[in-house]
């Protein structure tokens, strides 16, 4: 089997709902293990390049609007076939057809409000994580290799702490938006 790094995003729904240690655990318990971890802020530029597949449909305005809402916790995941064993353990893109066992059958209940992002190849994982063992997200650090930052999670308690971790969660302000405008929550991946 080959040893695999793969990109895994928390999204901001996951920070929100203060489900990251929840999902590291469950990734830990599988075997495969953590080269780097961050927390930031997905700027408009940055998201363009990580969903660079989508920025054309029409779906991706809300998309963007959903990333860079709030925070997200960017992580390198290693082990073998670590992309392969990551997609089983998300589940489907929609938490309403995932099985139970998966992070998004257990935790998710939309296709946009999904939890997790995940590489769907090693292309996609080379793209979205250079050979040099830098994440596309901060050129300037590395987010794997030996050690790792750790950011720490603030609680929100109707304070962002900095973090843009509003209590009412600006992730449902798009979830609302995105019913009005196209009359259904399931837009985008």
């Amino acid at each position: 089997m080959a040893t695999e790094r793969t990109l895994i995003l928390f999204k901001p729904d996951a920070v929100q709902r203060r489900l990251c240690g929840r999902l590291l655990t469950r990734i830990e318990e599988r075997g495969l293990k953590i080269v780097g971890l961050k927390m930031l802020n997905v700027t408009a530029d940055l998201a363009r390049e990580h969903y660079a597949e989508h920025v054309e449909k029409p779906f991706y305005p809300l998309l963007e609007e959903f990333i860079t809402a709030a925070p997200v916790v960017a992580l390198v995941v290693q082990g073998p076939e670590a992309i392969r064993v990551m997609r089983d353990m998300m589940g489907a893109t929609n938490g309403r057809d995932s099985a139970p066992g998966t992070i998004r059958g257990d935790y998710g209940v939309s296709r946009q409000m999904n939890l997790i992002h995940g590489s769907d190849g090693p292309e996609a994982a080379q793209r979205r994580f250079p050979r040099d063992g830098r994440a596309a997200f901060d050129e300037d650090s590395a987010i794997a290799g030996e050690g790792f930052d750790l950011v720490v999670l603030a609680r929100d308690n109707g304070h962002s702490g900095g973090h843009g971790i509003q209590k009412d969660g600006a992730v449902s302000a798009v979830r609302f938006r995105l019913k009005e405008q196209i009359g259904v929550e399931d837009g985008f991946a």
